[in-house]
């Protein structure tokens, strides 16, 4: 939504650190002049479906088709709460989840030379919800693989390729146990890899634990990676172990209307919550996509080359990086950088 030249967007900060994380962010677009109004919702993990704020988060997504959003926590324990993220990503059909893995120059990392987006289907999968007890102590848990939902996110994949300069597609799964919905999830991947060969974009695939194993020996070799939601949300815990840890990992999870940007990593740090050392730079990136998204890559560029800056320089290194920085010092040093 656009009014007198500024974009209105939906702000959710999230549980644990997100309020710090989010006040990082606003300060800095406000410092480079960001023309972003904000439309903030306090929604947290624990708001049930059917509350009046949920609906009114839902409501503003729908309005300003554009969302900055932190971690949600989703409570363990608590029978018949729906994660707040997969209600919006299902009921909005939020269906890809994009995650960029890749080195920053300055921050310690187990390997060099990373650089591969994840993509998975955020709408069905192992994620679909659909569980229940049919005898006690007998729980039944049902797996929804589409042909039509996997062609859909295996054609994102290679778009994403193709208009990114990316070279390869590898599909995530685990076809040799779950032959007919890990086998469907395989198999349309395959016959999209046919309509996109001659762009030559070349296509593998991989099974989900060998995949693991190579992420750590090897990540070098991946490049994009499209998979079902559940081996998704743990590769990406993967490779952001690989590059630095869950603080500088951006991500968006995207639909033909409405697109949520939000960390990469979904780890609400409720144990660092309140004490000023949280890194902020997975959101603040996050952010950075969504200017993109926008079209306002003046923007994007200034605030991304600020904080790349800031983290190669080491002026401003949070804990997770190898410092004592607060959130505060790492939000001014990337101001000064702007």
């Amino acid at each position: 939504t656009k009014y007198g030249g500024k974009y209105t967007v939906t702000l959710i900060p999230g549980d644990g650190i997100g309020q710090e994380t989010a006040a990082a962010v606003k300060t800095i677009f406000r410092a480079a002049n960001v023309p972003v109004e904000w439309e903030q919702l306090d929604v947290t993990g624990y708001t049930q479906e059917g509350d009046l704020l949920f609906k009114q988060s839902v409501d503003s997504l729908v309005r300003n088709k554009v969302a900055l959003k932190g971690i949600l926590y989703t409570p363990i324990s608590k029978l018949g709460h729906q994660s707040f993220n997969v209600a919006m990503r299902k009921d909005l059909d939020i269906y890809a989840s994009l995650v960029i893995i890749k080195n920053l120059k300055g921050c310690p990392a187990r390997h060099k030379n990373v650089d591969f987006a994840i993509i998975r289907e955020n709408t069905e999968g192992e994620y679909s919800g659909l569980e229940h007890q049919s005898y006690p102590g007998v729980v039944e848990s049902v797996k929804i693989v589409t042909r039509t939902k996997t062609e859909r996110i295996a054609r994102f994949a290679f778009d994403f390729a193709l208009k990114f300069g990316r070279k390869k597609v590898t599909c995530v799964h685990k076809a040799n146990i779950m032959k007919l919905g890990d086998g469907l999830f395989l198999n349309t991947c395959r016959e999209v890899a046919k309509d996109y060969k001659s762009s030559g974009i070349e296509f593998d695939d991989m099974i989900v634990d060998n995949c693991s194993m190579q992420l750590v020996s090897k990540p070098q070799q991946f490049d994009v990676m499209v998979m079902p939601n559940l081996y998704g949300n743990i590769v990406s815990n993967v490779g952001a172990a690989l590059v630095g840890g869950a603080g500088i990992i951006p991500g968006a999870n995207i639909g033909r209307e409405y697109v949520i940007f939000e960390p990469g990593c979904r780890h609400v740090g409720k144990d660092i919550q309140g004490n000023n050392t949280a890194n902020p730079t997975a959101l603040i990136l996050s952010g950075v996509m969504m200017l993109q998204h926008l079209g306002l890559n003046d923007y994007a560029n200034r605030i991304s080359n600020a904080v790349y800056k800031t983290i190669e320089s080491g002026s401003a290194r949070t804990h997770d990086m190898g410092g004592a920085s607060t959130t505060t010092d790492f939000t001014l040093a990337v101001i000064s950088n702007l």
